[in-house]
């Protein structure tokens, strides 16, 4: 079962005015391809294609209002207007049931840092191979109670079942370093000095223009 469904109307019209058109309509542009078949160009509603991306690698059944058959797709390229943050055109690639597809899945970092370390995550997405009808939405990587020094590797990142590794298994991940610690001391003491400095530069130049009178 798929995790959207939305409504796709054909489109004969192309170009960044008739894109346009489509978006002030309250739609989004949007081509489907895949598995042999010749592109076909439609429009989807807005609101409800916005809120199916919110999931990374949601499996999309394809309603066309032309009657034709309906198909499962995923989202492979989401072009974003940098500034509103609108969908301006959308690339979905056609997947059948029982075929397996290589996709980025999101890296969600959860747990507690241990004190004293600091983690900083490499890699915002990590490249699998899965069920067309079971892609993963986000994969979860602990850093729980990991001490400095140590890191988290592509290979050792434990996936769900059924889900294979694409991206090099050297791959850095997460790494855990160790807490760089401010030198507050170091900082107020040289202020102090600087303060002192200044302050005997004045009271030397202010006896010098006392002399003078």
């Amino acid at each position: 079962m798929a995790d959207f469904k939305l409504l796709a109307e054909a489109r004969n019209e192309f170009g960044k005015g008739a894109a346009r058109r489509i978006r002030r309509a309250g739609r989004i542009p949007a081509v489907i391809y895949g598995h042999g078949g010749e592109p076909v160009h439609v429009s989807l509603e807005g609101h409800a294609t916005m809120l199916a991306l919110k999931h990374a690698n949601a499996l999309l059944e394809i309603e066309s209002t032309d009657g034709s058959k309906n198909v499962l797709a995923i989202a492979r390229d989401v072009q974003i207007e940098p500034v509103r943050r609108d969908i301006e055109h959308l690339d979905l690639i056609i997947v059948k049931r029982g075929e397996k597809i290589e996709v980025d899945v999101p890296i969600n970092v959860v747990g507690e840092a241990a004190p004293g370390t600091m983690v900083s995550q490499e890699e915002s997405t990590i490249a699998v191979k899965a069920d067309a009808t079971k892609l993963p939405e986000l994969i979860e990587v602990s850093i729980e109670g990991r001490p400095a020094g140590e890191h988290v590797l592509a290979g050792q990142v434990e996936l769900p079942a059924g889900v294979e590794l694409i991206a090099d298994e050297e791959q850095l991940i997460v790494n855990v370093s160790e807490e760089i610690a401010m030198d507050t001391e170091s900082d107020a003491e040289e202020d102090t000095e600087e303060s002192t400095e200044e302050e005997s530069a004045e009271e030397s130049g202010a006896e010098e223009a006392s002399e003078e009178e």
